[in-house]
């Protein structure tokens, strides 16, 4: 069997994920995917985790693809309520649907049962075709240094659309926080292990910055391929432009490659796939010690998705 691990997070790696897993169907293969849980907060007394939702409602095929998240056919009254209470962030609607999930998850996180283990029980609802591990059972959260102070991710990303100007990320609670159980032991068990086209800074970043694991990525035997989330300098989703800025990094793909930077040179990654608008970077990235290929990155329908997720096991196979 063939083990293949997914580093995750947001729309891109939830969409990613599924392509690769649709991609694999009938072949002896097992998917585990190690997914951010830094955009994680508490709201209205309820722990929200959306990149671990994301990732499960797309592979379980309940998620709204016009909105790009959450679950399909929602209806809001709750939140709604909510809200004339003056409970919750108004900008940051939940639907109903989607608040079961979280109470559920809070119920059982209350009752003492690590955040892994409560994946693996509500996730069983569904037949996802991989199994999914949160970064990390400790609460880790990134928030957004501004000049008129910090404020959490989430009301950076959804309230302020990114608008404000970040002047750098602080990952709290991340220097005491270790690696869900599992999370080493894939990689370093790994037949590839690939980095989806998520947002570089605060949904892959954060997974690395783990204790523990950064140096599972360095030291494993599998290939690690990556793809990147620019194409022709633009963000394919999202604002991570405006948090590639904020660290001094170019709206590149062969920035953020570098910036991931070759194992073989202290960085986390073999090989790297830009799109073929971007194949000028190509040499520039195979000098640097990153295998690199370019081919067509963008996921506009599933079967692009699924050749997508091909190339990238392919290029893990040549190095």
């Amino acid at each position: 069997m063939r083990e293949i691990v997914v580093l995750s997070g947001g729309v891109g790696g939830a969409r990613f994920t599924r392509a690769l897993r649709d991609a694999l169907a009938g072949e002896d293969a097992r998917i585990r995917v190690i997914v951010n849980t830094a955009d994680d907060m508490w709201m209205a007394g309820l722990r929200i985790c959306p990149d671990l939702d994301s990732v499960t409602y797309t592979l379980a095929g309940v998620n709204d693809e016009q909105r790009g998240w959450g679950r399909i056919g929602e209806s809001e009254r709750v939140s709604a309520e909510l809200h004339e209470w003056g409970i919750g962030w108004p900008w940051f609607t939940l639907g109903d649907l989607d608040l079961g999930m979280h109470i559920a998850r809070t119920s059982l996180l209350r009752e003492g049962t690590p955040l892994s283990s409560v994946v693996a029980r509500l996730t069983a609802r569904w037949d996802l075709g991989a199994r999914l591990l949160p970064m990390t059972d400790d609460a880790v959260e990134t928030h957004v240094v501004t000049d008129g102070g910090t404020m959490h991710f989430q009301e950076w990303w959804t309230r302020h659309r990114a608008s404000v100007p970040a002047r750098g990320f602080e990952l709290r609670g991340a220097d005491d926080a270790v690696p869900a159980p599992g999370v080493v032991e894939a990689i370093a068990g790994a037949d590839v292990v690939l980095v989806a086209p998520s947002n570089p800074i605060v949904s892959i970043g954060p997974i690395i910055a783990v204790g523990g694991i950064r140096d599972a990525l360095t030291a494993t035997p599998a290939p690690v391929v990556g793809v990147s989330p620019i194409i022709g300098g633009s963000v394919v989703r999202g604002m991570a432009d405006a948090c590639l800025t904020a660290v001094g990094t170019a709206t590149d793909a062969a920035a953020v490659g570098l910036r991931y930077g070759a194992r073989a040179a202290g960085g986390v990654i073999d090989g790297w796939l830009v799109d073929e608008v971007d194949a000028d970077a190509v040499p520039g990235l195979e000098a640097a010690g990153i295998a690199t290929r370019s081919v067509p990155l963008w996921m506009s329908e599933p079967a692009a998705a699924q050749t997508l997720a091909r190339d990238a096991l392919a290029l893990a196979g040549s190095v």
